[in-house]
Formats: structure tokens, C-alpha cells, sequence
């Protein structure tokens, strides 16, 4: 069923779409203007980063932009176009997709996984000791729990 015919029976007419635009953001302008003189400084000093933190920063400022690939969207009815740019789908630090799946993740637990009943969250915290050990002993966390 196409979105207009679904428009048209629920009586909802959709956001209009607005495309990202990372690069007026202050940390994308920021990461573009500084990433090479990073990278210049430590190979410099005979230094490199891993490959996966090198990739995070240039999908990151690869993100949104038409210039690096997009979709063209058309309207049946009307024939209206968007582009619609690529994302990175990166977990780090991208601001657009680290905000989406941010956002599908609370509709999910919402939605889906926590009740329709008041919640209220508890954080455990252990000293720094404890955090190593039960990280690298996984056992020990099921020690002295009486099970019935």
C-alpha cells in the first residue's frame, strides 16, 4: 500500500520530509576542520589510530552528504522529488544516526518491551575492584544467590 492511499484512510497527512544538513552542525564543522591536522600530528609522531576509530570519523563526515550518494524519492501522485542522502549507520558518534537510533529504541521499549504500568530504574553501581572481577569472572556474580 502506497504511503498516499494509507494518507488517505487513516485521514494523517505525513511531515513534510526536511533533509539533515551535518554539515552546518558545530561538531561536524569541527571534526572536518581538525580531522586531517590530527591525522598529520600522529603520523608525524609515528602514531596511527586503529582502523575502526578512523573509519567512525570519515563515515561521520560522510554522513548526510549528497555529494557522497542519495536515494531520489518521487511522489506518484503529484511527482514531487526529494534526495534523500545516504547515512552512515554508525553507532559512535554521529549526531544524526546516534539520534535515530536513539529514538527507535525508546518507541521499541515503549512500544514492546516495558509495561503499560509505572517504571522506575534502579542503577547498580560497583566499586571500580568488584567491576574488574565481575567482568572477567562472570561467575562470580551468581555466587551466594540462594535459588529456589
Amino acid at each position: 500500500m502506497a504511503l498516499s492511499q494509507l494518507d488517505r484512510i487513516s485521514g494523517d497527512v505525513a511531515p513534510a520530509y526536511v533533509r539533515h544538513k551535518p554539515e552546518q552542525t558545530l561538531l561536524y564543522q569541527l571534526v572536518e576542520q581538525y580531522w586531517p591536522e590530527f591525522q598529520a600530528q600522529l603520523s608525524e609522531t609515528g602514531r596511527f589510530l586503529p582502523r575502526h576509530v578512523r573509519r567512525e570519523f570519515e563515515d561521520c563526515l560522510a554522513c548526510g552528504r549528497l555529494e557522497n550518494g542519495f536515494l531520489r524519492v518521487r511522489c506518484h501522485s503529484c511527482s514531487h522529488e526529494h534526495l534523500v542522502a545516504f547515512s552512515c549507520k554508525r553507532r559512535g558518534f554521529c549526531t544524526s544516526c546516534g539520534a535515530r537510533r536513539m529514538v527507535e529504541t525508546a518507541a521499541l521499549l515503549v512500544d514492546h518491551v516495558l509495561p503499560h504500568r509505572p517504571v522506575r530504574q534502579w542503577v547498580l553501581s560497583f566499586p571500580y575492584p568488584l567491576r574488574f572481577l565481575l567482568a572477567s569472572q562472570a561467575q562470580a556474580m551468581g555466587q551466594g544467590i540462594v535459588h529456589c
